[in-house]
């Protein structure tokens, strides 16, 4: 059992929404609080790290922190799982 659900959480979608749960956690501590008030961890496509933006101003300014904030959410998730990070805006609710 234990085999499975390693093989589970590592290998699967599971793990995916695993570690967007896990980067959700700790998203203001790897973005900063300001930008994290305005973002947030959307999913991973691959080896691109989605991020959700309130206004086209705060992806602007994800955009210009890509190369850093994949670095400190590669470090947060201990692993090199991001190498580009892609910003979206919001949909209205």
């Amino acid at each position: 059992m234990g085999t499975v659900l390693g093989e589970l959480t590592q290998k699967s979608p599971l793990a995916t929404g695993v570690a967007v749960g896990h980067l959700a956690l700790r998203w203001d501590q790897v973005v900063g609080e300001r930008l994290a008030k305005e973002t947030s961890p959307a999913g991973f496509h691959g080896n691109v790290l989605i991020v959700e933006a309130a206004s086209a101003g705060w992806a602007a300014q994800v955009r210009f922190l890509a190369r850093e904030v994949a670095a400190r959410v590669n470090e947060a998730l201990g692993d090199e799982r991001v190498r580009e990070v892609r910003v979206t805006l919001r949909r209205a609710r």
